[in-house]
């Protein structure tokens, strides 16, 4: 993996730098709707306000207690602190929303500047956040990476023309070929972008 030219990082937070215990299943389920129903893309097509309030106040009490549960990934916290003192520029682009982003960085006292949830920009695949952070750090997307754990982060990379670097685990090994790097302990990647 050489990334010797990037010169900020974005990273996506549940299931990348955090794990959050987060049951997607569950959440469906709490609603009422098929497991695997992509959540916000779902709730968007929601016009009845009644439908809309319950089904956003089961996913915000959801995520509210996925940050009280957060937990960092094995390596992650010292990757960040090794960035930070190496002077990398630090971004979070993530789909939750920002009380629980909020919570969950200053539980866990994340160094990441520049944060960017649900309540910013349109959620991801769409690139209008990875866009907004580039135009932030004054950099090209080019200089830049987004590591994540699933498809949309992959896409939202490929879609704001910045390289995706996919973080490994039990359940995403098949979304591998189409990211740009890959890696399976976040050591990994610290040693990418120091070298």
């Amino acid at each position: 993996m050489q990334l010797q030219h990037i010169k900020a990082v974005v990273f996506d937070m549940d299931g990348t730098l955090v794990d959050s215990a987060l049951d997607f299943t569950a959440i469906c389920r709490d609603i009422g709707w098929p497991a695997g129903t992509p959540l916000l893309e779902q709730l968007a097509l929601l016009d009845d306000p009644k439908l809309f309030s319950r089904a956003d106040q089961i996913i915000r009490r959801h995520e509210l207690q996925g940050a009280v549960n957060a937990t960092w990934m094995p390596g992650a916290q010292q990757c960040l602190q090794t960035l930070c003192a190496n002077k990398m520029p630090l971004a979070l682009l993530t789909r939750n929303m920002r009380e629980a982003t909020a919570l969950t960085m200053q539980r866990l006292q994340m160094p990441i500047e520049h944060v960017l949830t649900r309540e910013d920009c349109a959620a991801k695949p769409d690139p209008a956040g990875l866009l907004l952070l580039a135009e932030k750090l004054q950099l090209s997307v080019k200089q830049m990476i987004y590591v994540g754990d699933y498809i949309y982060d992959i896409e939202t990379a490929a879609n704001a023309g910045m390289a995706s670097c996919l973080y490994l685990n039990a359940h995403n090994q098949h979304f591998a070929p189409q990211a740009d790097w890959v890696f399976s302990h976040f050591d990994q990647l610290t040693q990418a972008l120091q070298a």
